[in-house]
């Protein structure tokens, strides 16, 4: 059964983003909330991981899963970024967004869309997933926690123990997050494309 655990929504203690850190390097599936919804998550290439939460969803094997980063320094290294592209992120992190970009060598095969050759990549402005993010030292890959039959992401973190405590490690209750998914925008052509309107203000990359 998974570990239960509250942290403060603004205030993490760094004894519980440790202990989470340490699950997640362990191989661990955690459920952890962002600035938008909640979400499942797992160390970047941790192909045992990452089928868990397949599973968990019920995905493909050409679902893309997302990068969740601390800053834009980690957005460099996965992704290609021009100058406009930079500019824009720079304006529009941390927030809820997701943008999708030309994935760089970097990036393990099996994360990018298996045609364009691209990655998710975002920048959370939730504290207690900025802490874990820091901790650990690099990238979450994660999956918003919806499952197969229902349209919109769960929002209690007791009922997300409830549901999927023997099929996750840690469900962290970080308090109320929202069920609006993050707004996305591909930069794969050059020029923003609104691809999902969610949470973040779409305006800024129409034109």
């Amino acid at each position: 059964m998974a570990l239960f655990i509250e942290i403060h929504p603004d205030n993490p203690q760094p004894r519980l983003v440790k202990q989470a850190v340490d699950i997640i390097r362990a191989g661990g599936v955690v459920i952890y909330p962002t600035d938008s919804c909640y979400a499942l998550g797992c160390q970047i290439g941790n192909k045992n991981a990452m089928d868990r939460i397949r599973a968990i969803r019920k995905l493909g094997e050409k679902h893309n899963f997302t990068l969740v980063c601390s800053d834009l320094s980690e957005i460099a290294t996965y992704a290609m970024v021009d100058n406009a592209a930079y500019r824009l992120l720079k304006t529009h992190t941390p927030g809820p967004y997701t943008f999708v970009l030309k994935a760089t060598h970097e990036v393990p095969r099996r994360l990018q869309h298996p045609k364009r050759k691209t990655i998710g990549l975002r920048i959370p402005g939730n504290p207690i997933a900025q802490a874990i993010l820091k901790e650990l030292g690099e990238p979450l890959m994660s999956s918003t926690l919806i499952l197969p039959d229902d349209d919109m992401p769960m929002t209690d973190p007791q009922e997300m123990y409830d549901t999927l405590g023997h099929q996750v490690d840690l469900v962290i209750n970080g308090g109320n997050c929202g069920s609006i998914p993050t707004t996305v925008v591909e930069f794969t052509e050059g020029v923003p494309v609104v691809a999902r309107h969610g949470l973040g203000d779409a305006a800024p990359f129409e034109t």
